[in-house]
């Protein structure tokens, strides 16, 4: 089972991959690690700087399966055609939530709908 009270202490770092310390992508690896999922590459070094998320991502996305949200699955969300930031789907109290960690707020939890509005497109990959 998935524990929200954990990821109240993560405080966001750019290229974070080390818990507490994590940036979205760190979050991503962190919550499918407690989901016991298989581990992914750290892509150590990679952040949204010039490009490299968009990159890394699409190219990773070769190896994996587009799908609805459900646990576990990445949310790609896009800016323009543009990988941009990085959430994961957990399940709380038998609801889907988005947790993302940004520089601004840390961790947060958002329903899916909600956290889709934010961004221009947000695809879902396991």
């Amino acid at each position: 089972m998935f524990d929200p009270d954990k990821y109240r202490s993560v405080t966001w770092l750019k290229g974070g991959r080390v818990f507490p310390q994590l940036d979205c992508f760190g979050v991503v690896l962190e919550v499918r690690k407690d989901l016991k999922m298989n581990e992914w590459p750290e892509f150590t070094g990679i952040t949204r700087d010039d490009g490299g998320l968009d990159k890394e991502a699409k190219r990773f996305n070769l190896s994996l399966l587009q799908c609805d949200p459900l646990p576990g699955a990445v949310a790609e969300c896009y800016t323009g055609s543009s990988v941009t930031h990085l959430g994961v789907v957990v399940s709380i109290d038998n609801q889907l939530f988005v947790v993302d960690c940004n520089p601004r707020s840390n961790v947060t939890f958002c329903p899916i709908e909600r956290f889709k509005r934010r961004y221009v497109k947000v695809e879902f990959w396991q």
